[in-house]
């Protein structure tokens, strides 16, 4: 007997309202986010306080593979096409930037209206911050949804335990003992994994054995942060403390970008967001709060929730480092020579 064909795979991600997305002052002023002949660069957006998220679930459409609205959807019906309209850049308050992926459910749609329109972000977006528009492109036909924010290790990374050795983290069991720089050695209480194209904004960052005294490579998500330690402080550095993303330490030569295929993400959780070690450098664990889970991919808030109910953490003290701080605290003092 033959066996019933298994179903489409789905995704879920966390859209907003088209509407609350719009031009706080410019040539658009007061127009929401639309497609690439309806925005003009320069327009400064911002989110609305009030937005509420909204969630889609996606499933490959026949023939052409189009994305269709799949059950579980809190937008439109099953079987509902999703027509993707642009894909925008914004620049953020730091001088980075977050892009933004239009989506239209097709002419004739249930259950909303026809042409209803929303934002996919693929990165942090926050309430009431000005987002200049610097860039626009039409988006392919298929969509690219698991562009979004993951705080995570790539396999192979090797994470300290409590007694010293080192464990590759995708062997990691969950009540194992890890060692953490501020409360000692805690059980691991989730360990999450998402395998993702390596490109653009979800290509790993990779810093060089003995960039930071690693004996290793350490390849980690782009917005991971590190922890480092300041004795002499810059200007703008409140605390010896400072937290890093990976990717502001980029520089072409000892920590870079590795696009191409695809790599194995992997997130800890700890009943409190941790500093552990991860071939040897002090990094953050994945800090459970409402905002990062509704920034990971769906699954994995999910199932934090339903093996976690109610996890909040509070945040790691220290200086967030930013580019400007980066920028006056200086790269190089942060990384050791190449050789060195």
């Amino acid at each position: 007997m033959t066996p019933p064909p298994a179903p489409p795979e789905t995704v879920t991600a966390r859209v907003l309202p088209a509407g609350a997305v719009r031009v706080r002052w410019g040539a658009n002023a007061g127009d929401a986010i639309g497609g690439c002949d309806e925005v003009v660069a320069g327009d400064v957006y911002h989110l609305s306080p009030a937005a509420a998220a909204r969630r889609l679930v996606f499933a490959p459409g026949p023939g052409d593979g189009r994305p269709r609205i799949a059950r579980g959807s809190e937008e439109g019906a099953e079987g509902d096409g999703v027509a993707t309209l642009a894909r925008h850049r914004l620049m953020t308050p730091d001088g980075d930037h977050v892009d933004l992926v239009v989506l239209r459910l097709e002419p004739g749609a249930r259950g909303t209206a026809a042409g209803a329109s929303f934002v996919l972000p693929l990165g942090p977006l926050g309430p009431g911050i000005d987002y200049p528009l610097i860039a626009s492109e039409a988006e392919p036909r298929t969509l690219r949804l698991a562009e979004v924010l993951c705080v995570s290790f790539a396999a192979g990374t090797r994470i300290t335990l409590a007694d010293g050795r080192q464990e590759a983290v995708e062997a990691l069991a969950l009540g194992q003992r890890i060692l953490t720089r501020d409360h000692g050695a805690q059980p691991l209480r989730w360990l999450g994994k998402a395998t993702l194209r390596a490109v653009g904004a979800l290509a790993p960052v990779v810093v060089a054995a003995g960039a930071l005294g690693n004996a290793r490579d350490l390849i980690v998500s782009p917005h991971h942060r590190l922890f480092l330690y300041r004795r002499d402080r810059s200007a703008g550095q409140a605390t010896a403390e400072v937290l890093v993303q990976a990717k502001h330490l980029v520089d072409g030569a000892r920590v870079f970008r590795r696009e191409g295929g695809y790599v194995d993400y992997y997130s800890l959780v700890f009943d409190r967001h941790e500093i552990v070690y991860a071939e040897g450098i002090p990094a953050e664990s994945l800090m459970v709060t409402a905002a990062t889970l509704a920034a990971i991919p769906e699954t994995i808030a999910e199932e934090v929730r339903a093996r976690l109910p109610g996890l909040s953490h509070d945040p790691h003290f220290g200086t967030e480092a930013d580019r400007a701080l980066l920028a006056a605290i200086g790269r190089d003092r942060l990384l050791r020579p190449r050789g060195g």
